[in-house]
């Protein structure tokens, strides 16, 4: 099961994020589990300058902007054939 970590404040665009996330990983048919992490100090540990931040798998994919839908499954997609 992949683990899908939105992280930042809760703000419009972390929302987005998750949003998105959530979409590609029911149109794929993954099994995910999506947290969203809002402490600063753990956001900090994926030295995240600016948010939102996408952490697939404790992978640090996106920060700073909102991915789009094609990008997150590009990376979903690779996530899943290296857990294989």
């Amino acid at each position: 099961m992949l683990t899908i970590k939105v992280l930042g404040s809760g703000c419009a665009n972390c929302k987005r994020v998750e949003q998105i996330a959530q979409k590609v990983v029911a149109e794929m048919g993954f099994q995910a589990e999506i947290v969203k992490v809002t402490d600063y100090k753990d956001i900090m540990a994926y030295n995240v300058l600016s948010t939102p931040g996408l952490v697939i798998n404790e992978k640090l994919v996106c920060a700073g902007r909102i991915p789009t839908p094609a990008e997150v499954t590009t990376w979903l997609s690779d996530a899943a054939m290296q857990e294989a």
